[in-house]
């Protein structure tokens, strides 16, 4: 929902609104939120994007009620974007509760649910303080107990009995775009051999501040194709993943790779005409042996 505040906080273009993002097979939402005159503003660091919780809230209803889509599932990521973590919190329940389909659209447990679970629902991933008051239960989603600022290598927790790996390096030296690249892709490779289950969970969006804002590093600048300029994040990680498909077009379970996770990525339509979104979507049958659960990774 970053539309605003072009170079540092613009991560998405207005030409692409949260509908068309749904529409385009975007599952799991970045939305970052701060409280303004007592109503939820989805905000990027202390830039405003103009649009209210509740539209967002009611856009995802929509999605999700329509026939065409309403076996489908959402994983919503809620981040806190300034200090008042108690009312923060309340306020989150308020509007959710007052937004077409209220709490029951909701899967509110600290647990990685199968689809099944969890069709026509929106998944809470909790990025915020406060205490539970309040929520039915105490239930307020899935919610990682550490997220350290800006870890290079990223991090581990476990929610329940699955293993969740993280990636969220995001400054980033100007001329580790191939290092970036690297390890937020090879996060994305679930292991064969690990007993117990694995979210991956990978930010693919990065800056390197004074050189280089979000638009430039996902994009790339200039014709890196005649070495003029440099290829950028989305369109390496493009070619990262026709690399993991066999050339010949067909599927080989024993010797694919598995793809699995959530990757969360800035200028998602880019490069024009040549979106990595139908990649990462065919990577969910890539790989895929019958005894695999479809767990919302």
């Amino acid at each position: 929902m970053a539309f605003y505040g072009w170079p540092i906080a613009q991560c998405q273009s207005p030409s692409t609104p949260l509908e068309r993002q749904l529409h385009s097979g975007i599952r799991v939402l970045d939305i970052r939120l701060a409280i303004v005159d007592s109503r939820l503003v989805s905000y990027h660091g202390v830039y405003p994007e103009r649009t209210l919780f509740a539209e967002i809230l009611s856009t995802v209803y929509t999605y999700l009620t329509t026939t065409s889509t309403s076996r489908e599932t959402v994983v919503m990521s809620i981040k806190q974007e300034d200090s008042d973590t108690q009312r923060f919190s309340e306020l989150v329940r308020q509007e959710i509760v007052a937004s077409p389909g209220g709490l029951g659209m909701w899967y509110l447990e600290n647990r990685i649910p199968t689809l099944g679970e969890v069709r026509g629902k929106v998944v809470m991933f909790r990025r915020f303080g406060g205490n539970d008051y309040g929520w039915d239960n105490a239930a307020i989603g899935i919610h990682p107990p550490i997220w350290p600022d800006n870890d290079r290598l990223g991090f581990t927790w476990n929610c329940q009995d699955t293993l969740v790996q993280t990636h969220d390096w995001y400054a980033i030296p100007f001329l580790s775009i191939p290092e970036k690249v690297a390890l937020s892709t090879n996060i994305l490779v679930a292991p064969r051999d690990s007993s117990s289950p694995t979210l991956s969970i990978s930010f693919l969006s990065a800056l390197s501040i004074p050189l280089a804002f979000p638009p430039t590093m996902a994009r790339g600048l200039g014709w890196p194709q005649w070495g003029i300029g440099f290829e950028g994040v989305n369109a390496r990680v493009g070619r990262w993943l026709l690399h993991q498909f066999d050339d010949r077009g067909e599927v080989d379970v024993d010797g694919e790779p598995q793809i699995r996770g959530w990757a969360l990525m800035d200028f998602y339509d880019d490069p024009v005409g040549q979106s990595i979104v139908p990649l990462l979507i065919e990577c969910n049958f890539r790989g895929r042996k019958c005894k695999e659960s479809w767990k919302v990774y």
